[in-house]
């Protein structure tokens, strides 16, 4: 009797596992047509995605990262029928300033967003400062991305360095840039840097040019740049100030090198 009631019990457990599994794989594994339309709602709410086309790609991932940190979910990469669902119920992301174009890093999110000029917003996943220590060229140094206002300042195109590394960076603060990298973790990672994914580092390089305000914040600290994008001359006289600051320390000329991650 016992072994009976053993084979039994091992019996409904391996069913109720196995459940389970077709369960979760029927939730992982969506139809293409519900794939495209995720991509096309992300797209609408103004999360970065390049194509679609109903294959889970990079990007499409990257928009669903996006996606779920701006929402507060669990950052999961997965495309499943409850991400899906929340998806289509969701509002898009608001800038905490609108009214002129300019880029903002919401740290404790770990988002990245472009505004433009009438208020819409395209947003990607960031990776910015993990704030260890970090040894560099015999220096030891905290990683922390700088919160305030700021502006890009200098650009490099290509690869900033060795291949592998900072992809079209976008300096706003000393060796601070935002660039392409290939590893975009979901948590902060960089030596200070932000981090994005590295399929919309060219296109984000070419939408920040020279005199592109960033505002860099946390849930403590937010400072707003409406100053500068109401008198030119203003912000004109801070991105000289910060050019020049960053010759000073770099020496003149300032070597094109990789200076952060």
């Amino acid at each position: 009797m016992r072994v009976l009631l053993a084979v039994s019990l091992f019996l409904i457990s391996t069913l109720s596992i196995a459940g389970a599994q077709q369960s979760n794989k029927h939730q992982t594994l969506l139809k293409r047509a519900e794939v495209r339309e995720a991509q096309r709602r992300l797209s609408q709410l103004g999360y970065w995605t390049v194509a679609v086309n109903g294959r889970f790609d990079p990007a499409t991932q990257s928009a669903l990262i996006a996606f779920q940190k701006w929402e507060g979910r669990p950052i999961t990469g997965e495309l499943t029928l409850g991400e899906l669902h929340a998806i289509r119920s969701s509002a898009p992301p608001k800038a905490r300033e609108t009214g002129y174009a300019h880029v903002e890093v919401d740290i404790d999110r770990q988002v990245l967003l472009i505004i433009g000029e009438s208020g819409e917003v395209r947003v990607l996943p960031v990776s910015t400062g993990s704030g260890r220590e970090f040894i560099e060229e015999g220096q030891t140094s905290i990683a922390y991305t700088p919160r305030g206002r700021f502006m890009v300042y200098d650009k490099i195109s290509d690869w900033d360095g060795p291949p592998g590394g900072m992809y079209y960076s976008n300096y706003i603060s000393g060796g601070v840039a935002i660039h392409g990298y290939p590893s975009v973790p979901k948590e902060p990672a960089s030596h200070g840097c932000i981090r994005i994914p590295i399929f919309a580092a060219r296109e984000v390089s070419r939408l920040l040019t020279v005199g592109t305000i960033v505002l860099v914040y946390d849930k403590v600290s937010f400072v707003s740049a409406k100053e500068w994008a109401a008198n030119p001359k203003l912000k004109q006289a801070a991105l000289l100030s910060e050019a020049f600051t960053d010759q000073d320390e770099f020496s003149i000329p300032r070597p094109r090198q990789h200076r952060g991650d």
